[in-house]
């Protein structure tokens, strides 16, 4: 029975990963389980063990068991209490697995296109490997919707998003050229403006620090755009008296924005993949631990995307054509 389910479980349409990511996964964490595990065991007897390895009680879950219900969870959203029955163990059994697991997937890091065994981790390795490799970066945010604070908190209205009128967490994503996700997080509450989120976060002095690194951005980060001309490329303003201009420069202003924004619409790609993850449509557990579960199904998404072959994207620059007579 135990094999069947664990068979079930591993399909990519439960825990959302391919077969050779879960194996890498389960090579990977398997020994840092172990060691967190017993390190809290020394902390609970206060010295080293005093019994033979292997003595004592068992696991109602293995480490692959405990892996495979967090990848579920992440998922598809489905309850520490149903996946309890599934294992036929106690939803507290569940819960602690997760806790366990989840951190050691948000400190994984996120994968690098084309680089095995390189991981980007901090704002600082984005900006040095996108200076290396030449690489344009694509920055954007993205919102998710939490639940409401209770009520005479305080900071309960800084939840509330002055553009989806809800209860959100807002984070930052940064991509490729090609929509592979290099970094997310910056978590910040949904009332705080895109701009202030990266700022926050040092992103004003990477770019100082890397003056050869170049972003595409939108509207939100017209400030920053501002800022770094020559680095951060940001949409057109839209001209004053844009009913009044002639047609060539009403149409010249409208095909610099088409363009503007088809540079950049890849990192909108990858946001969409992390709202394939039930957490990150619509979040409703403790808003303290948002940060780690994005952090987890980001680092996630970033191994399959790394894995995809570079696309090769036709140039849409203007060419000139030869006159012709009629």
């Amino acid at each position: 029975m135990t094999h069947q389910i664990r068979a079930v479980m591993a399909h990519s349409a439960f825990c959302g990963v391919p077969e050779w990511l879960l194996g890498e996964l389960v090579t990977e964490l398997a020994a840092r389980w172990e060691a967190r595990c017993e390190s809290e065991r020394h902390d609970r007897r206060h010295g080293s063990r005093r019994r033979e390895a292997g003595a004592g009680p068992k696991y109602e879950l293995v480490f692959t068991d405990r892996l495979l219900a967090t990848l579920v969870h992440l998922r598809t959203g489905l309850t520490y209490e149903a996946l309890g029955v599934i294992y036929q163990v106690g939803k507290s059994t569940i819960g602690r697995a997760v806790a366990e697991v989840r951190p050691l997937l948000a400190a994984r890091g996120f994968a690098v296109p084309q680089r095995p065994g390189l991981r980007l981790r901090t704002l600082e390795d984005v900006f040095a490997y996108a200076e290396a490799e030449r690489v344009t970066l694509r920055i954007d945010g993205m919102e998710t919707q939490v639940r409401r604070p209770k009520a005479h908190r305080p900071g309960r209205r800084a939840f509330v998003s002055g553009k989806r009128k809800q209860n959100t967490v807002k984070t930052t994503t940064i991509s490729d050229g090609q929509g592979r996700t290099l970094w997310s997080g910056g978590v910040r509450p949904g009332r705080m403006h895109d701009q202030t989120c990266v700022r926050t976060e040092g992103i004003a002095e990477q770019f100082r620090l890397h003056p050869g690194v170049k972003a595409e951005v939108d509207d939100g980060y017209r400030g920053l755009a501002n800022e770094f001309p020559n680095q951060i490329s940001a949409p057109p303003r839209r001209p004053k008296d844009l009913d009044d201009l002639p047609v060539i420069e009403y149409y010249g202003w409208r095909e610099r924005k088409r363009r503007q924004s088809s540079r950049r619409i890849c990192v909108e790609h990858a946001n969409a993949e992390h709202r394939q993850w039930h957490p990150l449509q619509r979040y409703t557990g403790r808003r303290d631990t948002y940060g780690e579960t994005h952090a987890a199904i980001a680092g996630l998404v970033s191994d399959r995307a790394a894995k995809r072959t570079t696309q090769r994207r036709t140039s849409t620059e203007l060419v000139p054509v030869r006159p012709m007579t009629c």
